[in-house]
C-alpha cells in the first residue's frame, strides 16, 4: 500500500484540510483522502497520533463517522467495526476537535483585530453641585470635610461615601445640592435626614441641605437609584422622577428612570411605597414592580438579585432585552454602541460577571452565545452578527 499523502502533510495543512471537511468544502478527491486516512485506522486499530487526542461529545461524533463510512464502505464492513465503537468515537473526536483547534485559531485571529482597544470598567466617583454653584469633583477630593452650608457639614469618607452631618438644627434655610454621577461613575450619599442613597452611572439626584423646617422629605432623581429610607412617619420621604411620585415612611427601593428607556421602573426591597402618575396609583409590596408607560402603572413581580445586580457590582442578565442590557454596559464603560444592519436585537442574554472586569471581557462573555459579534473602535463598540 502506497503513502497515504495525509502522512506527508504538515500538521498545519492536515488541520486546515480536516476543517474543509467538517465544513462539507472538500473537493471530492479531498474527501475522499480524509475518510480513507481515518477508516485505516479503524480497520487497523492503528495507535491516533499524541497530537490529535482531544475530548469531545463521542455519541455524536460516532453517529457522524457511521454516516461517512456507509457512503464510502460496504454494510458487511460497517458492521465488522461495531466491536470497535469506542475506537470510532474516538476518531470522531479527532475530527471534530481538530477542526474545532481550526475554528478557535481562527476565531482568536479576528478577536484580537476586533478588541485592539480596551476600556476599563467604571470607578466611584461625582460632581457634587452646592447651592451656591460650587462644583466638587468627588474623585479629586480629599477625605474628611469637604463643605459646610447651612448648618450641614458635608464630608467624603475613606470608601468614596458623601455624607451629610446636620450640625445645627436652627440653620435650615440652606437650598438644594445636586450630586451626579456620569457614565463610568457610581456613588453614594447619606442624606442629612439619614437615608443612604446609591446611584449608577449616569444619574443625578437633587436634594434639600436640610429637611429640618420640611413637612416632606422630597427629593428628585433621573437615572437609577437605590434607596434606604430612614424612617420617619412625621415627614414622608418623596422621590420624583419626569413622570412619576413615590411616597414612602421608611423602606428599601430601586428606581430606574433613565430618559433613553421606553419606561420608569419602581422594585421594592422592603416595607411598601405608592406611585403616584397623574390619575393612577398603585402600592407596592416586597417583591414587586411598577412599570410606568406614560401614565399607565402596571405592577409585577420580579426577580430582585436582577434589580440589584448593579448595586452589587454585577452585570446579570437574564430578563431584560438586548438592547437594554447594551444600555447597562455602554453606561457603565462610557461607550457608544452603534448598531450594524445584521445586528441582532431581538434575543435575551443570560449569565453574569463583575463590573469590575475590563470591557473586552464582558463582550466576549455574550459572543459565547454565537448570536452577536463585538468590535471595539475608541469609545465606540460595533454590534454585528
Amino acid at each position: 500500500m502506497g503513502q497515504n499523502p495525509i502522512d506527508i502533510m504538515t500538521k498545519k495543512e492536515t488541520e486546515i484540510l480536516i476543517h474543509k471537511y467538517n465544513e462539507g468544502n472538500c473537493t471530492p478527491e479531498e474527501k475522499q483522502l480524509v475518510e480513507k486516512y481515518f477508516l485505516t485506522y479503524l480497520e487497523n486499530s492503528k495507535e491516533i497520533p499524541d497530537w490529535l487526542r482531544m475530548e469531545a461529545d463521542q455519541a455524536e461524533m460516532y453517529e457522524t463517522i457511521q454516516a461517512h463510512l456507509l457512503k464510502t464502505s460496504d454494510l458487511s464492513k460497517v458492521k465488522t467495526l461495531w466491536p470497535r465503537i469506542a475506537v470510532a468515537a474516538a476518531v470522531c473526536a479527532i475530527i471534530f476537535s481538530v477542526g474545532l483547534r481550526y475554528v478557535n485559531h481562527q476565531k482568536a485571529k479576528i478577536q484580537a483585530t476586533a478588541y485592539v482597544n480596551d476600556v476599563a470598567p467604571g470607578k466611584e466617583g461625582a460632581t457634587l453641585t452646592l447651592a451656591d454653584g460650587k462644583k466638587i469633583l468627588i474623585h479629586e477630593a480629599l477625605s474628611g470635610s469637604i463643605a459646610n452650608q447651612s448648618g450641614v457639614k458635608v464630608s467624603k469618607t475613606k470608601d468614596g461615601q458623601i455624607v451629610y452631618e446636620v450640625v445645627d438644627q436652627k440653620d435650615g434655610e440652606g437650598g438644594y445640592n445636586t450630586l451626579s454621577t456620569a457614565n463610568g461613575e457610581q456613588i453614594s450619599v447619606r442624606l442629612p435626614d439619614g437615608t443612604l442613597v446609591f446611584l449608577n452611572a449616569a444619574t443625578t439626584l437633587k436634594y434639600p441641605v436640610s429637611f429640618a423646617k420640611m413637612k416632606k422629605r422630597e427629593v428628585s432623581i433621573s437615572g437609577e437609584g437605590y434607596f434606604e429610607v430612614f424612617k420617619d412617619r412625621k415627614h414622608p420621604f418623596v422621590v420624583k422622577t419626569v413622570s412619576q411620585e413615590i411616597e414612602v415612611l421608611g423602606t428599601h427601593f430601586n428606581v430606574n428612570a433613565y430618559g433613553d428607556e421606553p419606561s420608569v421602573k419602581t422594585t421594592l426591597l422592603e416595607g411598601s411605597v405608592k406611585i403616584n402618575s397623574g390619575p393612577d396609583s398603585e402600592i407596592l409590596q416586597p417583591n414587586q414592580q411598577a412599570i410606568l408607560i406614560g401614565n399607565k402603572i402596571t405592577v409585577k413581580e420580579v426577580d430582585i438579585e436582577e434589580i440589584m445586580a448593579w448595586k452589587n457590582n454585577e452585570f446579570l442578565f437574564k430578563n431584560d432585552d438586548f438592547k437594554t442590557n447594551m444600555r447597562k454596559i455602554a453606561r457603565w464603560y462610557n461607550v457608544e454602541m452603534i448598531y450594524e444592519d445584521d445586528a441582532p436585537i431581538h434575543f435575551k442574554l443570560g449569565g453574569f460577571s463583575s463590573r469590575e472586569r475590563n470591557l473586552t471581557t464582558i463582550l466576549k462573555l455574550l459572543e459565547e452565545t454565537g448570536k452577536v459579534h463585538f468590535r471595539i473602535e475608541g469609545n465606540k463598540v460595533y454590534v454585528s452578527k
